[in-house]
């Protein structure tokens, strides 16, 4: 057997490879920390939130829109969502490229940052219209006022002496008002918690003017630069989804 005829027998038996994303449609690329209680757990950070596991999601976040250039980026927990726009060519839309190289932008940055290896996985997800992207990121929103909710039910009944099944049992099946009065039994009005826990953080770029020097000219000048924007303080549904919205029509507008 010849080399070529070797070399593309063993091509043909990377079977995904030729996989691309669906050309003309919005992208998410979703990330997700592996194993992550366990080593939130071991590495002692503060529960339920904890700032300076906040910052290096917030850091790995800021990574991946500026590497792989997004419009939109959303984190909560231990979880990132990126937006691309329809015409988003990376790697020809390879579906191995864009999972693998994501993961290990993420992975790479957060162990870099924090000192201790950690790994993301990746997935992606397709829409085919604006309003399945307002909704996705609805979704995500969420699931980020659930799971803050719950956890701070969940411990705020271990920090209160109970145990793990205890804890849990309590919460089982109980409504959002159930758990709103229990914080507030304990002292916590839920809803004056910092909005980046309750809603989680938004990543965009945005414009600004930075004044300099034209020493050909001798005279100051204004140029227009972007920079990316941490927003902490992301408005809810409805008014989320109209924010959402704003990015897209943005991009369509571009085109």
């Amino acid at each position: 057997m010849d080399n070529d005829t070797f070399e593309q027998q063993m091509r043909d038996l990377e079977y995904f490879h030729s996989l691309r994303l669906l050309p003309g449609v919005w992208v998410v690329i979703r990330l997700d920390g592996r194993s992550f209680s366990g080593f939130t757990a071991s590495s002692k950070f503060d529960k339920p939130f904890d700032l300076r596991f906040h910052e290096l999601m917030v850091q790995t976040t800021s990574s991946l829109l500026e590497q792989l250039q997004g419009i939109y980026a959303y984190t909560e927990s231990d979880e990132i969502s990126l937006l691309f726009r329809p015409n988003w060519d990376f790697f020809d839309r390879s579906l191995e490229k864009v999972v693998s190289i994501s993961a290990s932008i993420a992975s790479a940055t957060f162990t870099h940052a924090c000192g201790t290896i950690v790994n993301f996985d990746s997935r992606v997800w397709l829409g085919a219209s604006k309003s399945q992207v307002v909704d996705y990121f609805r979704w995500r929103q969420a699931d980020a006022t659930r799971c803050a909710l719950n956890g701070w039910c969940y411990w705020t009944l271990r920090s209160s002496g109970a145990s793990e099944a205890a804890a849990t049992a309590a919460l089982e099946g109980q409504s959002t008002a159930f758990k709103n009065e229990l914080l507030f039994q304990h002292g916590i009005n839920f809803n004056e918690l910092p909005t980046w826990q309750r809603r989680g953080v938004g990543l965009y770029w945005e414009e600004y003017e930075k004044e300099g020097f034209n020493p050909i000219e001798n005279k100051a000048v204004v140029t227009k630069r972007r920079r990316l924007k941490v927003d902490e303080e992301l408005p809810m549904k409805d008014a989320y989804g109209d924010f959402i919205r704003c990015f897209l029509d943005a991009e369509k507008a571009a085109d």
